[in-house]
């Protein structure tokens, strides 16, 4: 059987060539920046207009990068070659070494301390082999191949998202971009590693649901695609699944987040109001940030009860 024909659109966003970001005289802008800003600006000025380096990352972070490329790769030889070629590969080896690279990656940049023990990387790579394995034997129920065509993995979106701070540029790299081309339609999806997986409250946060809505909306107007033409989809797989007397507990879990016009316009402004409140025409403005205290916020800066910032909630 020949391989499937690539269409039109698949190839130009594959050979698709965005302009490089010129860092003497452009600012860069992502999801995180702006995330990280909704939560607390103090800590955003801290960590991108005043560029103090800290580090940040951990186990799961780790976990994160090393599962990401895992499954990413898997879904790449499932759509170049074939699911029996993607089933023969040895994606727990893979997982091994990815992982235990990860670690020496960000080790390297802790100063050569850790930042797990043996244990906890064991725990994590035991909760990963087990997501890697549902993940295969039920591929088909999330990634079907009749009429489906992976456009790609880390798919750039470099974009100018408002027009009159021209020299700001946001930026975003999309997990996966799957085409169907029976109905023309494209979605993009975001792969996130959970402990248990998303509750009500976290799918009902529109920082969450901001990332992809704005990737949708970008994604539209870099490749000239209908916005409604697009869905979007939060693909979590869980580390930990216990058993439940009633029923099963799936260790994959999908959110759809609403991303109709209203939530369009909503994150627009929202991402605007970013830009507005830190930029001055094309440079940071001259200005004092406020921190945004709270237990949960504080719990994770690295600033908190260092001589940058004294404001937050003690640890």
């Amino acid at each position: 059987m020949g391989k499937k024909k690539i269409p039109k659109i698949v190839k130009e966003i594959r050979e698709y060539k965005h302009t490089e970001i010129n860092y003497v005289y452009q600012k860069n802008i992502s999801y995180s920046q702006f995330s990280m800003y909704r939560t607390c600006p103090k800590r955003w000025s801290l960590q991108y207009k005043d560029g103090l380096k800290v580090f940040t990352s951990s186990i799961h972070t780790v976990f994160g990068t090393a599962l990401h490329k895992v499954l990413q790769h898997y879904l790449d030889v499932v759509y170049e070659q074939s699911g029996a070629a993607a089933d023969r590969e040895n994606l727990v080896e893979m997982f091994e070494n990815t992982l235990r690279e990860e670690y020496k990656t960000q080790y390297k940049k802790n100063k050569n301390q850790h930042f797990s023990s043996s244990e906890e990387l064991r725990e994590f790579f035991d909760d990963g082999v087990e997501i890697i394995r549902t993940f295969a034997k039920k591929r088909s129920l999330y990634f079907n191949k009749r009429g489906w065509y992976l456009v790609g993995c880390e798919v750039p979106v470099v974009i100018t998202p408002n027009k009159r701070y021209n020299n700001v540029i946001y930026q975003g790299y999309l997990d996966v971009v799957m085409y169907h081309e029976p109905t023309n339609t494209f979605k993009i999806i975001d792969i996130k590693t959970s402990t248990n997986g998303w509750n009500d409250a976290t799918k009902k946060d529109e920082d969450k649901q901001f990332q992809l809505i704005l990737y949708k909306k970008y994604f539209s107007e870099q490749f000239g695609i209908p916005v409604e033409n697009i869905d979007i989809e939060f693909f979590i797989v869980k580390r930990k699944v216990y058993d439940h007397p009633d029923f099963t507990i799936p260790r994959i879990q999908i959110f759809k987040p609403p991303s109709g016009k209203i939530k369009l316009n909503k994150a627009t402004k929202a991402l605007n109001e970013f830009i507005e409140d830190v930029f001055d025409k094309n440079e940071y403005k001259e200005k004092e940030h406020q921190v945004n205290p709270s237990k949960w916020n504080c719990a994770f800066c690295s600033f908190c009860d260092t001589e940058y910032c004294s404001e937050g909630i003690s640890k």
